[in-house]
């Protein structure tokens, strides 16, 4: 069973996952995070429902890329939201993010934390009507 407002938060920078942590928490979710790849697939494999992944791309060691690779794959989080958040915006990327069923595509310098939510939220609500 999904828990409804949980948000998984994955980044290897703890400044950023601390500061979109609280944000998430401000904006009323359960907020969980890892600092890599391997720390959220643990938590997925140990039974972590969360409604929403929220994930970077470039961490040490497994990329975002193949983190989502690994839970379509393992069916980890079939039914969670599944949102990139990445310094990077090439289009290339945003295709792969395509190719991998990704909900959502944020760019850290192109919005400001507290938009963050807002935009996820935005994209939950898309979700649940369509």
């Amino acid at each position: 069973m999904i828990e409804q407002h949980t948000i998984l938060i994955i980044d290897d920078d703890s400044f950023l996952l601390d500061m979109y942590a609280l944000r998430f928490t401000q904006a009323g979710y359960n907020v969980d995070t890892a600092l890599s790849a391997e720390s959220a697939l643990e938590k997925l494999k140990n039974g972590l429902k969360p409604a929403v992944l929220l994930m970077d791309i470039m961490m040490p060691g497994m990329d975002g890329f193949e983190l989502l690779e690994k839970i379509n794959t393992e069916h980890l989080a079939d039914n969670a939201i599944k949102v990139y958040l990445s310094n990077r915006g090439q289009a290339s990327d945003i295709a792969r993010s395509e190719e991998l069923h990704a909900d959502g595509y944020l760019i850290k310098a192109n919005i400001i934390p507290t938009d963050v939510v807002t935009h996820v939220e935005g994209i939950i609500t898309k979700k649940l009507t369509s």
